[in-house]
């Protein structure tokens, strides 16, 4: 995309169905047993204790993130006044290093209520352990397969966004 300016509803739309296909990857590859890691879960437990209604507001949550980051896409691809599949999933990349390093692993644990901490202790019981660098907590495969989930969904984004240019 040259000359023409993106369309946010084509950026949400990529992002919704970006976010599709992201949380079916990390759905299908907890499955599989490649990882722990349930995103859904993770968001709806900072919210309830009660697993079922953590599970559905997780799933409501991170469908909202995916707008949101959608919509941060956008705002790249006008600032650099083009936008793509390859653009998309390079974003992705950057945003799948920043949910796996900063944002779950240190910035989630000082404001989830339910999840516990390196220095939690063993009387004090946490209904999730912490994800750990790059979520290895959640096992060895987990931060190639949230990173190629991440990745998929940014290209996606782009993807959507220079067509509908």
């Amino acid at each position: 995309m040259t000359g023409a300016a993106p369309s946010i509803w084509a950026a949400l739309a990529g992002g919704f169905a970006g976010t599709l296909v992201l949380t079916t990857a990390l759905r299908a590859a907890a499955e599989l047993k490649l990882t722990r890691i349930d995103i859904p879960f993770l968001l709806g437990t900072a919210l309830t204790a009660d697993r079922t209604r953590a599970k559905a507001s997780g799933y409501v949550l991170h469908f909202a993130a995916g707008q949101v980051f959608a919509l941060g896409y956008y705002a790249l691809f006008l600032a650099l006044d083009r936008s793509g599949w390859m653009l998309g999933a390079m974003f992705g990349m950057g945003h799948g290093m920043f949910a796996g390093t900063a944002l779950v692993n240190i910035l989630l644990p000082v404001v989830h209520p339910r999840m516990g901490t390196p220095l939690t202790s063993a009387p004090n019981t946490a209904m999730l352990e912490p994800p750990g660098f790059l979520m290895l907590n959640y096992g060895l495969a987990t931060p190639a397969v949230s990173l190629t989930a991440h990745i998929g969904y940014g290209a996606l984004v782009g993807g959507f966004t220079a067509v509908a240019a």
